[in-house]
């Protein structure tokens, strides 16, 4: 993979970014054989799998085990494969449209194995890894509570030390693979004569007055198991806490940060998988006596989508390997995924709002069949809508970006002058770049601390940021390929990044104290035009060539 940059994305001028195009042989074995697993065991069994019969969850669960799916960010001295956060991101993407599959093998691959390969002593290590990491146990996560939503560390369940034991009480909700899980991380507050500590502890699921409700009847997802959980004087030896006293808040903000960019590698390949039905349909169905792909109206939902994805994927693949790269420096893991909070709520928003464009103009081109369960993208239409509430609302994730963001600039400056080389590429991402840079510092400066409670204002901030991110991040890959069509992605996405931006840039320069530079930035966006009806056509030619999305 290549090195990560020394400077901040918003001011790197030419950034060097790991893509798709990078992956090793390592990961692309890696890559090869998950989508077998998904080609022959689980597609085929998608009806099968809404029905949810007893054992058929674990039984899938445990043949991904036997290929080393669970291993892959397992440390080799817990006999794991320790490969690259690209491998994982890459097997999350490969899930991503399986629905409800995907998200009961995320909840035992990701949320529920990762507490204990970061924070687990060796000895929890020991004892539950093999059992999760071969299937033979179901592992969960269990943080959010009825009245802790996005608030999170006011959870009400509470912990005491009481001889060799902590005495655990409260209750949790919305717990994936709650149903059919036998270990479960569980948050609580840990009372002591200091003071209440947000902390972490394993539950298996046989301690007496552990108790797992009824699955919820949802939207979408119908595979997986979704319940509430009960605690009444459940029992836990002392060696069960997870870290220390008061690391609850740590855990948990490292392992969504670790949900996020993999949430959004799911919904990329989720989002490719409804572009690719989308495009078969619309070349087997006839109207006015010729399939409904030759119609500009068609064409033109499948070249948006798929440009969209395009820079999505560019953003993703671009942030996994940067983590990579720190790692491999030397930087330790948990450290490179914090370094790059920020990014992983901008692939977190961006994965899933790409997802709902994806399927919704997938039911569109579909038209009433769209709205029918004989067909797929019924289905990934109603499995999309969580996406924008798992691992923290969206709405949660862009009023944390800027305040990320601010702190990762550590004061580096952007430029103030406008772009003007004549590559109009490069020149409008380096202008979004620019600008969104100088709106976000005129922000702090003018409101100082009091900003994160200028909720429009940060709203419309994060909504700059990640539109500027992924316009660079698709900028970057095009260059670096030199595909005639991954341009063509990256202008197409560019262009409608740069519109959309020059929107909320003129909202924003209303509520803040623009400069002379802000007003020439904004100018430059939408000064100049690529020819969008000619890129369309030909990002279209290029999706129905292939039946859905391919680069």
């Amino acid at each position: 993979m290549t090195a990560t940059a020394t400077k901040h994305w918003l001011v790197e001028t030419q950034p060097d970014i790991s893509t798709p195009e990078d992956l090793g042989a390592d990961v692309r074995q890696i890559a090869q054989v998950t989508q077998a697993f998904v080609d022959k065991e689980i597609y085929p069994r998608m009806e099968e799998l809404e029905a949810k019969p007893d054992g058929l969850n674990r039984q899938l669960i445990g043949k991904a085990a036997e290929l080393g799916l669970f291993l892959i960010e397992v440390a080799e001295e817990d006999d794991g494969l320790n490969l690259p956060k690209t491998a994982s991101a890459l097997v999350s993407e490969k899930f991503g449209g399986t629905g409800g599959f995907g998200v009961t093998f995320g909840g035992q691959g990701g949320i529920g194995l990762l507490p204990l390969v970061y924070f687990g002593t060796p000895e929890q290590r020991a004892k539950y890894l093999p059992r999760i990491t071969s299937g033979e146990w179901i592992a969960a996560y269990a943080l959010t509570e009825p009245g802790s939503g996005s608030d999170a560390l006011s959870a009400r369940s509470y912990a005491v030390h009481e001889g060799d034991h902590y005495v655990l009480n409260g209750s949790k909700m919305w717990i994936t693979n709650g149903g059919i899980a036998d270990i479960y991380t569980v948050f609580a507050q840990l009372r002591m004569p200091e003071g209440d500590k947000f902390s972490a502890f394993l539950v298996e699921r046989t301690f007496p007055g552990f108790s797992v409700g009824n699955d919820e009847h949802k939207m979408g997802l119908h595979s997986s198991s979704t319940t509430a959980l009960s605690f009444d004087n459940v029992y836990l030896p002392l060696e069960n806490l997870l870290g220390q006293p008061g690391d609850g808040a740590r855990i948990a903000f490292n392992i969504l940060n670790t949900g996020r960019y993999k949430l959004g590698a799911a919904c990329v390949g989720a989002a490719k998988d409804a572009l690719k039905t989308s495009a078969r349909y619309a070349l087997e169905r006839q109207q006015f006596g010729q399939p409904i792909a030759s119609f500009g109206a068609i064409r033109e939902k499948l070249a948006t989508v798929a440009a969209r994805i395009f820079a999505v994927e560019s953003a993703t693949y671009r942030v996994v390997g940067a983590i990579d790269a720190a790692v491999a420096a030397g930087t330790d893991k948990l450290t490179a995924i914090e370094q790059y909070a920020a990014e992983a709520s901008i692939l977190k928003v961006l994965g899933s709002e790409l997802l709902d464009f994806a399927v919704d103009e997938g039911v569109q081109i579909h038209g009433g069949y769209g709205y029918s369960a004989e067909y797929d993208i019924e289905r990934q239409y109603r499995d999309s809508r969580i996406q924008r509430i798992f691992e923290g609302t969206n709405e949660i994730n862009r009023l944390i970006i800027p305040d990320r963001t601010l702190r990762a600039l550590q004061g580096e400056q952007a430029g103030k002058d406008v772009a003007n080389s004549g590559d109009w590429l490069n020149d409008t991402v380096q202008n979004l770049c620019r600008l969104s840079a100088a709106l976000l510092t005129q922000a702090n400066t003018q409101y100082g601390r009091k900003l994160r409670t200028e909720q429009p204002v940060v709203l419309r901030l994060a909504d700059l940021l990640m539109l500027s991110f992924a316009a660079s991040s698709a900028a970057a890959r095009a260059g670096k390929s030199g595909g005639n069509t991954a341009s063509a992605m990256a202008r197409l996405y560019v262009y409608e990044a740069a519109e959309q931006c020059a929107s909320i840039a003129r909202e924003l320069t209303g509520a803040l104290q623009a400069d002379e530079h802000m007003a020439a930035l904004l100018a430059a966006l939408t000064a100049t035009r690529p020819p969008t009806f000619a890129l369309r056509e030909e990002v279209a030619s290029h999706i129905l060539a292939g039946g859905g999305y391919s680069i």
